[in-house]
């Protein structure tokens, strides 16, 4: 992954490094006598050149090398040994004016000393000055470099700075962008796609805002269908209490205490109602902590509460012996009892239902397996949405029970299928992911 902070952390030293190396060139540049005396054309390779003439004995292609030097460049040298004594013997009276005018007026020149070796290991001090109408000529002839330098190293740093301020700025602003249409609900995954391609934090976080803004909108989707099937579902209990109502204030006592029972019961069908949908809505909640779940204990309490309801009915479990799950157990005991539930609503007395629990390398799978007519295949896909109920079947429920066992696994991870058994009757199976 290319870093977000190694970039911006290597922009910032790259440009300390810059802005370092350019103050130690504009440092040495101006008013260092060094930078003189080895970028002058004047004095670079003067001290080297002198001796090798004077060191061969060469005393007047000496003397005169310092004359031109002073014609040439406007620069007058003096050269002493290690005893003090002058070799620049045609200088030296300029060289003693030069020394006793020093402290009378500021004179138009710079002074700038050298100590240089020879061959035969003496030392030899230079002492040159320059007119500073040459020195301040050569400097501005020569002062393109740092300027050029300084204006190299500031575009440099610019298009750096620039570069790294768009590649944060465009993204956030995107980001921002996509923030403003989830809160208008017209949010689209395409609008962060290639952000979310990045290889860097910007890339992870447009991926992240790109999922939650998928599980947003499916949520708002889901709620603004689920109140458009809950009003149109309610619209039919209420009809028929309204109904219920008005010939209860028409009828005599006697009629009317016939009505009774048909109120209790469209009331206690409204309560079942309003409870399943309640039911629905609270599994999209956040849940607490998973725990370990005795699979076989949860089955084995199902099928007690089912031998209440249909005593006549008989249920088998097979493999859920020291089986566990680590999930939600409330949702998980919900899921297994409303499709067990489904099973006891369609299986024929004579035939027991199978419950069958299964360890794989994926996961757990759960059958459940009643022996009913079950239903069409162009109806299979449509099982667990909200409200659906399947065209011709006499045990007609609200179609919330299938939808709170999908929804309450696929809270797990997991997922249901249905299908008909190769021997007849119908298999709802559960499968959960591998427990971390």
């Amino acid at each position: 992954m290319r870093s977000l902070f190694w970039r911006i952390l290597g922009a910032f030293w790259l440009a300390l490094v810059l802005m370092g190396a350019l103050t130690y060139l504009l440092v040495r540049i101006f008013n260092q006598d060094d930078w003189i005396l080895n970028h002058h054309p004047g004095l670079k390779n003067f001290a080297a050149s002198w001796l090798s003439l004077y060191e061969s004995g060469a005393t007047e292609p000496a003397l005169y090398y310092l004359q031109q030097q002073k014609r040439r460049y406007r620069i007058e040298a003096q050269i002493l040994d290690e005893n003090g004594v002058s070799l620049s013997k045609g200088l030296s009276m300029h060289s003693l004016a030069w020394e006793a005018k020093r402290g009378a007026q500021r004179l138009p020149w710079r002074r700038i000393t050298q100590e240089a070796t020879g061959s035969n290991g003496q030392s030899y001090l230079f002492i040159y000055r320059i007119a500073h109408s040459e020195l301040g000529a050569w400097q501005r002839s020569n002062g393109l470099r740092p300027v050029i330098a300084l204006v190299i190293a500031l575009l440099v740093l610019t298009a750096m700075s620039l570069l790294l301020t768009l590649s944060i700025t465009r993204p956030l602003n995107r980001l921002r962008h996509a923030v403003h249409d989830l809160g208008e609900t017209t949010y689209q995954k395409e609008d962060l796609s290639q952000l979310a391609q990045r290889r860097d934090e910007l890339g992870v976080l447009a991926s992240d805002f790109n999922n939650m803004g998928q599980r947003l909108q499916g949520l708002i989707k889901s709620q603004r269908q689920l109140l458009r099937d809950v009003s149109h579902e309610l619209r039919s209990p209420l009809a028929r209490l309204h109904i219920a109502l008005a010939l209860a204030e028409r009828c005599s006592e006697d009629e009317r205490a016939t009505l009774w029972p048909r109120l209790h019961l469209e009331c206690q069908r409204l309560d079942v109602l309003i409870d399943e949908i309640l039911t629905l809505a609270r599994l999209d909640q956040v849940q607490a902590p998973k725990q370990n779940i005795a699979i076989d204990e949860l089955l084995n309490d199902l099928v007690d509460d089912a031998a209440l309801l249909e005593p006549e009915q008989k249920i088998e479990i097979k493999g859920a012996h020291n089986c566990s799950y680590q999930g939600w157990f409330e949702l998980l005991q919900r899921a297994l009892d409303n499709l067990l539930r489904n099973a006891l609503r369609f299986n024929p007395s004579s035939d027991p239902i199978c419950i069958t629990v299964t360890q794989q390398s994926t996961g757990l799978m759960i059958s459940i397996r009643d022996h009913g007519p079950g239903v069409s295949d162009e109806w299979l896909s449509k099982l667990g949405d909200n409200f659906f109920r399947v065209p011709g079947q006499i045990h007609q429920g609200y179609g919330l029970g299938l939808a709170i066992a999908k929804r309450a696994i696929e809270q797990h991870g997991g997922q249901i299928s249905f299908s008909h058994h190769p021997e007849g009757g119908f298999i709802a199976t559960v499968q959960l992911p591998q427990i971390d």
